[in-house]
């Protein structure tokens, strides 16, 4: 199942994608859960089949604005350098890194965060502006010290990122949030699709693409952490809860890493597809534009 955040005429409401339509379950189940995240954290969850079965979509998918896929997460932790062939590339472009014994973690706001079809917004303080396709993670069922074994039976879904970059801020100190939280830079979505029709998180081709061109070409089974191990060590710092992100690092292929670097520019289209989830799209505008 497709699961959306969306407005349409001015209301926020979440529900579930059939075909080219939009079933409205914020509205058909009257305000019991007003956020998706809330939704996935209920009891409900584990019968949204059912809630689904006999409902017909009273919205086209085409007239809805698509809104990050958790609008309002508690917590998004990401990863860096997560993706061997990515660390591979970043000792390549110069920076001495050795290959993490732990999860190296960071944060994102999610007010940093913007939809599908929605702008990239280019800062005016920069023009190192970076693509970086990922594997999102939707937690369900929340928990503390989460062993391994269990830890997919916690995920309510998964969803496409593009953890977009200023790279010059990112590089201003060891610790890198300040190039990873700028406004409109956090691009989630166009769905969540639900962890029973992903399967196996560990073997999923991603690609980027700029204006059409295939900048990253990977496959999740390259992941240095995978999504169990990913889980099990966040459980043990923070308290996940439902509607938690982890988004798991990006794959080789960045604009930075190569000579000379290459950087987002307004009127480029970067696109983020992931096998069994989808093509997560958005254009690049300036910040004085958007």
């Amino acid at each position: 199942m497709k699961l959306i955040s969306f407005s349409s005429n001015g209301r926020e409401s979440w529900g579930a994608v059939s075909g080219d339509r939009v079933i409205d379950l914020g509205a058909a189940l009257e305000g019991k859960y007003p956020l998706l995240q809330d939704f996935i954290g209920s009891e409900d969850y584990a019968r949204r089949e059912a809630l689904v079965a006999g409902r017909e979509g009273t919205l086209r998918l085409a007239d809805v604005t698509l809104l990050p896929v958790i609008t309002r997460p508690e917590k998004i932790v990401l990863l860096v350098r997560n993706y061997l062939d990515h660390h591979n590339e970043v000792v390549a472009a110069g920076l001495k890194r050795e290959i993490p014994k732990f999860p190296p973690l960071f944060l994102r706001v999610w007010r940093s965060q913007i939809g599908h079809e929605a702008p990239i917004v280019r800062p005016a303080i920069s023009d190192q502006l970076d693509w970086e396709g990922e594997l999102a993670v939707i937690i369900g069922k929340g928990g503390r010290h989460i062993a391994e074994s269990d830890a997919l039976s916690h995920v309510a879904g998964y969803a496409c990122y593009n953890d977009a970059s200023v790279r010059e801020f990112q590089f201003h100190a060891q610790q890198i949030a300040a190039g990873k939280n700028f406004v409109g830079t956090g691009s989630f979505g166009p769905w969540m699709v639900t962890a029973d029709e992903v399967g196996d998180p560990s073997q999923l081709k991603l690609q980027t693409r700029l204006n059409g061109e295939l900048v990253q070409d990977s496959n999740t089974s390259n992941m240095i952490f995978g999504v169990p191990r990913l889980i099990n060590y966040i459980s043990t710092i923070f308290d996940l809860v439902p509607g938690d992100v982890i988004v798991t690092g990006t794959p080789a292929g960045t604009g930075w890493t190569v000579k000379p670097p290459r950087f987002l520019r307004p009127s480029d289209v970067v696109e983020v597809e992931i096998e069994k989830i989808g093509v997560l799209r958005n254009g690049v505008v300036d910040e004085a534009t958007a």
